[in-house]
Parts: structure tokens; C-alpha cells; sequence
């Protein structure tokens, strides 16, 4: 388990599946704009829904996210395409509605950035989330992370093309959280 200031991550709870797939998944707007795929319904308890997660999958780290001390499941995080010749990774978070606005996402990028870089040892994080996206672009900024480019109208969502910011943030730039 992996612990910051306001959230920890931990391996994903069979009990977590029907949550984040009710919260996160089974919405359309939301799964729309958090993923590169169509939304389509899924079945409650199959082993399809993307929050089921496969321990022996490589390139990949998923993760639970629950408040600090009481443990209520609050979101999902990750790291993809981990890429151990380049030392790279991307990070990707969902919160459930209740938990935005408090400040997990920040500290949940905090802690990735702790695994990713001391865990892992890699060297390159990267995120890519949807201009408009002003909490993400704000947890991504508030760890270090420095805007690298715009993709413009890269991302289909809900009828339109959306543009997406790309941050970067290398290992030698990142401030550890003093307190983790």
C-alpha cells in the first residue's frame, strides 16, 4: 500500500469493481471524457468491466484509491504503458464524483509520482488529459509537472473533438511530497 497526505493506494478490492464501474464507467459523459474508447454497457459482474483488474498483466500498475485513515474507496489510479527500456510510464486517475474537489487528485499523483520514480525507478511520467480538464491540469502542475504541447482535436468525446494537453515530468525536476 502506498500512502500520502489525504489518500492511499491499494490493490483493487473485488467490492471496488461494481463501485468504480457504477460511478465511473456506467456513466457515459464521464467514461467519455477519462477514456480512448466508446462507451458501451457493461454487465453487472463481468470480468469485462476495465476497473477488473489482471494481477499478471504487464506494462500496467492499477490501483485503488481510498481516503487516508477511514478507507473509503474515493477513486481509481494508474500507471500505464510502462515502458522499462525508456524508463517511462503514463498516469491516468478517476474520482468518483463525491471525492472532486477535495484535493485527492493532487495527492494522488503525488503518490504515483513516488512509486513511478522511487518503486519503479523510472525516469519520464507523462499525462495527457482534456484542455478543459482544470482539476487534472491543476493536481498534474501543483507536482511538478510542466505542459509539453497541445494535441488539438485529438480526442472524440460526446460529439466533438476535444483538444488534450500533453505534461511531462522527469525525475530530476520532481520535489518529493516532504511528508511521504
Amino acid at each position: 500500500m502506498l500512502r500520502g497526505s489525504k489518500v492511499e493506494l491499494r490493490a483493487r478490492h473485488e467490492s471496488d469493481i461494481p463501485i468504480l464501474q457504477a460511478e465511473l464507467g456506467d456513466d457515459v459523459a464521464t467514461f467519455s471524457r477519462m477514456n480512448d474508447q466508446p462507451w458501451r454497457p457493461i454487465t453487472p459482474g463481468s470480468k469485462d468491466s476495465p476497473y477488473v483488474v489482471d494481477d499478471k498483466a504487464q506494462g500496467s500498475a492499477r490501483f485503488s484509491v481510498a481516503e487516508l485513515g477511514g478507507g473509503m474507496l474515493v477513486g481509481s489510479a494508474g500507471l500505464w504503458g510502462i515502458d522499462d527500456h525508456n524508463r517511462s510510464a503514463h498516469i491516468g486517475l478517476g474520482l468518483l464524483p463525491s471525492a472532486r474537489g477535495k484535493g485527492y487528485g493532487t495527492d494522488v499523483v503525488s503518490v504515483m509520482c513516488h512509486y513511478a520514480f522511487v518503486v519503479l525507478g523510472l525516469q519520464r511520467l507523462q499525462i495527457e488529459t482534456l484542455s478543459d480538464n482544470v482539476a487534472m491540469l491543476r493536481s498534474a502542475e501543483n507536482n511538478g509537472f510542466v505542459r509539453e504541447g497541445v494535441l488539438r482535436s485529438s480526442a472524440w468525446v460526446m460529439g466533438e473533438f476535444l483538444d488534450e494537453v500533453l505534461l511531462g515530468l522527469l525525475v530530476q525536476d520532481w520535489k518529493p511530497d516532504p511528508r511521504g
